[in-house]
Formats: C-alpha cells, structure tokens, sequence
C-alpha cells in the first residue's frame, strides 16, 4: 500500500484504520472481532491507525493499543484526539452511554481545552494505549469552542510538539471553515476532515484546501461515504447523509453519480475511496472498519483501477468540481 508523508516525517498509508467502530459504536462488537479486524488491516500492508478517547468511553483507545502492542513501533502510524476528558460518572448502575457507543456509562466526556487539559488528555491516552508516543494528535470537534481552540488548545498542541511528547498536530472536525483558520493561523501539520471533501461534496476547495497547499498542511479525508450514502453501489431511498435522511436532490445527485460509475464498470464506494486521493494536500483516506471482512473489502475498492476519463466524465456533467 503507498503511502504520503507529513511534514514530520510521519508516512500515512494511504488507508487509514478508524477506530470508532471498535470501540462499539451503534452496537457491541467483541474483543477478538476487534482485534482481527486490526490484524487483518496490518496484513493487508495499512499502517495508520486513528482513534480517540470519544470512542467507547476510551475503550477503542485500550483496544487499539492493545492490538498494535506487539507490532514494531516504528512501523506504524498512530494518531488520537484531545479536548474531551473521560471524568468520573455518577450515572446510575447500568446505564449506558448516550453518545452512539454501546459501551457501560462509567465515565463521562468532559469538554476541557485549556492548556493543563489538553496535555492531560494525552497523558492519559498513553495510558490507554499502553504506548509510548503519540504520532498525531488532533483537537477534536471544537467547533463550539472556537476562541478557546484558537488561545490554548492549538497552542498547547503545539507545545507538546516542540518537547517531542506527539509527533504532529491538528484538528478533526465536521466542517472545512474552522479548521481553514487553524493552518492560516498556527503552525499546525495535518487536519483530518470528515465528509467536507468527498465524491458527493468539495466545499473544502472553497478554503481549507487552498490554505493547505499554500501552508504545506496535509488532509486526513474521513467520513468519505458521507454516512453510508456512497457506501453502496446504489444509494437506498432511505439513505443518510450527514447523520440525516438524506435530501432529495443529494439522492439524485449520487444515482448520477452512480449512472457514471456504472457505465466504466465502477461502484460508488470505489470511487468514493479514490476520489479525495486526488488531491495533492490528501494524505490518507481514513475509513471505520469493525471486522476483518470490512477491512477486506476496504483494501479491494481501494485498488480499483480507476481510469482518468472516469474523472473527466463526471466533471463535464458536473457532478464534481475540479481540485
């Protein structure tokens, strides 16, 4: 599998192993099922692999780490998240998360960027993972907390970085804005941007990815099937995108799509993994993955052989916008 590196040396596959199902999102998913699915991912030659204490209440963290434990540290690439503590929960016994993990409520997220915050956080995701470094860390989501992202948590990112505690710095969000002021305004190395530039959506062009290339900044594509819509070769009526049912015209929109996929003898999610790889600021495409089945299929769409008028027919119908 190729691979492109970040300006701290890190090499990204250009697959990238998402650790949120792992850490039972939606529905349980047992300690051997999440193991092979990471195996199954080593031997298929990926080599970057993202969680974050969000996921499961730090239980993908503790899976994660434990998986990767015996494999050679320097030949792979980790990255987690900051900005939410996991704190003491007094919820009743027996109650379970309420956040999309199927995972017990013994903890519960507490929103903390400040600068003691933020080097907790990672203090306490290497205990997690039982590892000895941090290769990325990304603020995640602060997209209510924009002033106290820009004062302290980016800046104590970055100082972790200059005492060598992570290896890289950035982002993850939900949206392209935010993070564009993030790489105009601090010395930040990767974002990782979840479902802003995928087949069905290049609003990014409009800032984050010219700010980008101009900064030397890379981009993590994630949430690249926007929720399950593109992750069919056909889109169902009752498909979602952006977490919602989706739009009319977004449906249309991908059935053209797939009008055009099918003509070169394609499918929709193929296209959907190849496509933000295109771009030059585009280091890895991060995809959830739960079982070694997924992780299988993944690899098979990713080595597609996708021929460049495929491209050039769906821009002269205007179905994507040119990089």
């Amino acid at each position: 599998m190729l691979s492109r590196t970040l300006r701290s040396g890190a090499a990204l596959t250009e697959i990238g192993f998402g650790a949120a199902q792992i850490g039972n999102l939606y529905r349980p998913t047992g300690d051997d099922e999440a193991r092979a699915a990471v195996d199954t991912a080593w031997d298929a030659g990926i080599r970057y692999f993202d969680t974050a204490p969000h996921y499961g209440l730090g239980l993908s963290e503790r899976r994660l780490g434990a998986a990767l434990r015996t494999r050679p540290r320097d030949e792979y690439v980790l990255s987690t998240k900051v900005g939410r503590l996991l704190v003491p929960n007094d919820a009743p016994e027996g109650a379970m998360d309420d956040q999309g993990f199927a995972v017990p409520a013994t903890v519960r997220r507490e929103w903390d960027l400040s600068r003691d915050g933020i080097r907790r956080s990672v203090d306490e995701s290497l205990e997690r993972l039982g590892l000895d470094r941090i290769d990325i860390a990304y603020l995640h989501d602060p997209d209510e907390h924009g002033p106290q992202a820009h004062a302290e948590a980016i800046p104590a990112l970055i100082e972790l970085r200059e005492e060598g505690v992570v290896g890289a710095v950035g982002a993850g969000m939900n949206q392209s804005a935010m993070p564009a002021e993030f790489v105009r305004r601090h010395d930040v190395d990767v974002i990782m941007l979840a479902g802003r530039y995928t087949l069905l959506e290049q609003g990014a062009l409009d800032d984050l990815l010219p700010a980008a290339v101009e900064r030397g900044v890379r981009i993590v594509a994630a949430a690249v099937y926007n929720s399950g819509l593109l992750s069919k070769p056909r889109p169902t009526a009752d498909a979602q995108y952006d977490y919602a049912p989706a739009p009319a015209e977004v449906l249309a929109r991908a059935n053209a799509i797939a009008d055009v996929c099918e003509a070169f003898g394609l499918t929709l999610p193929e296209a959907a993994i190849a496509f933000p790889l295109r771009h030059p600021a585009v280091a890895s495409v991060v995809v959830g993955l739960r079982t070694a089945g997924q992780v299988e299929g993944t690899v098979e769409r990713y080595a597609a052989d996708i021929p460049e008028d495929f491209w050039r027919s769906l821009s002269e119908r205007g179905l994507v916008r040119d990089a």
